[in-house]
């Protein structure tokens, strides 16, 4: 998986992709695409839990950056100028189908209640451990939606991604000392409700993964054919994130940070049909005199 936020980024190797994409070169601009897509589906992904609407952001925002090329001014570095566009048009997308039905943490609260915890024997706990796992995933990724759309990016970029506070303060145009406010107020939000609610965290908390996979399989939530974690990945969340980032040193408590990189990363990910929406697109047909 290209990862542009790896130590072996190249601003010198985008900007020689620019310079060929402004000239109508179709292939620098599929490689161009190729260097970034995977990180804006990824975030898009976390963003919305969905894989369709992930997909949909990722060709809407590509389209645009593309066609915006030309006001790059080369002020700052390009993948700060591309994320400032994509993480601004995730912000203001229409509000997407899971965004409404996780409108808040007592909504979610009050959808786990509704979910028996049945006792287990050691044998079924072991029989559910994928289910388990998807049942982790699926309500981790439904708490990130609870919180309002700029601390969702802000807790997923400063924290899942491990974006430095001095580009993340970049991408949203605000000051470092801000990004960080607006980080551990996301923070704070977001673990409060687990230390109350998850067992992953307090022990205390009756809530287990494995439990509610138990039900949610009697209940035909679940079942072998609709799993979000079958399709192939890679990677986890984690593997994005450098070495040793300034903020990892104001994480009290790596517990809540290590449950969210944990999730899946997707390298596999119709990254072809992106493109081909790409090249189909009748302002980029005219770009490339296709």
């Amino acid at each position: 998986m290209n990862n542009p936020l790896s130590t072996k980024y190249s601003e010198k190797e985008n900007i020689a992709l620019i310079d060929k994409v402004l000239k109508g070169n179709s292939k620098a601009l599929d490689k161009l695409v190729g260097i970034h897509q995977s990180f804006i589906y990824n975030v898009a992904w976390k963003m919305t839990h969905s894989n369709e609407d992930a997909l949909d952001l990722t060709q809407e925002v590509l389209i645009k950056v593309i066609t915006k090329l030309s006001t790059f001014k080369r002020e700052s570095a390009f993948r700060t100028w591309l994320y400032r566009i994509v993480f601004n048009e995730f912000l203001q997308t229409k509000r997407k189908e899971k965004e409404k039905i996780f409108s808040s943490f007592e909504v979610h609260d009050q959808q786990l209640n509704a979910v028996p915890d049945p006792e287990l024997t050691p044998e079924e706990e072991l029989e559910l451990t994928d289910y388990t796992k998807e049942v982790k995933f699926r309500c981790t990724s439904a708490m990130l939606i609870c919180l309002d759309r700029e601390q969702r990016l802000i807790y997923l970029l400063g924290e899942s991604f491990g974006i430095n506070h001095t580009m993340g303060a970049e991408i949203f145009g605000i000051s470092k000392e801000n990004f960080r406010v607006k980080l551990s107020r996301a923070r704070k939000e977001l673990h409060n409700y687990m230390e109350y609610r998850c067992g992953l965290i307090n022990k205390s908390n009756p809530c287990r993964c494995s439990k509610k996979a138990k039900s949610a399989l009697k209940m035909g939530v679940l079942d072998e054919n609709n799993l979000i974690l079958k399709p192939a990945y890679t990677k986890k969340i984690g593997d994005f994130v450098q070495e040793n980032q300034e903020e990892m040193r104001e994480v009290i408590d790596q517990k809540y940070v290590e449950i969210f990189r944990d999730h899946p990363s997707k390298s596999s990910f119709d990254a072809e049909t992106v493109m081909n929406k790409i090249i189909k697109d009748q302002t980029i047909k005219n770009l490339f005199n296709i």
